[in-house]
């Protein structure tokens, strides 16, 4: 669990997540052009107003939890269903701009199966 490829990964998806996470709020990348169904998509989840902040505070949160080492196992299964949206989204509304939503959910299915041993009590009865 405490390789440097494992420190590596964990830094790298530490750091996406908080720049992805505080553009949410700061907004300081602009927003590429979207095809019409992710934009329309995109402009309903603004318009509720709390979906976006709530996931750039999940997002940062996690970030800093991969950044300081701290409860690494618990932010990586709170990052599994946002990083499956994530590809999701891209896979069926954005599928040119993929590639980072790919880049996310691998390195988050590496480093769950890096730190496997601490998941395993969760499956046994």
């Amino acid at each position: 669990m405490n390789s440097t490829f494992t420190t590596i990964l964990r830094i790298i998806l530490a750091l996406g997540l908080l720049v992805f996470g505080l553009n949410k709020f700061i907004g300081f990348m602009p927003i590429p052009q979207l095809p019409a169904h992710a934009a329309d998509f995109m402009q309903s989840l603004k318009a509720t107003g709390y979906v976006l902040p709530v996931l750039g505070a999940f997002e940062v949160f996690i970030g800093l939890l991969l950044l300081i080492k701290k409860w690494v196992p618990f932010a990586l299964l709170l990052l599994a269903p946002i990083s499956l949206n994530i590809l999701l989204f891209h896979l069926f509304l954005d599928l040119p701009a993929i590639a980072n939503a790919i880049v996310i959910s691998v390195i988050n299915g590496i480093l769950i199966y890096k730190y496997w041993k601490v998941y395993r009590p969760l499956f046994q009865y």
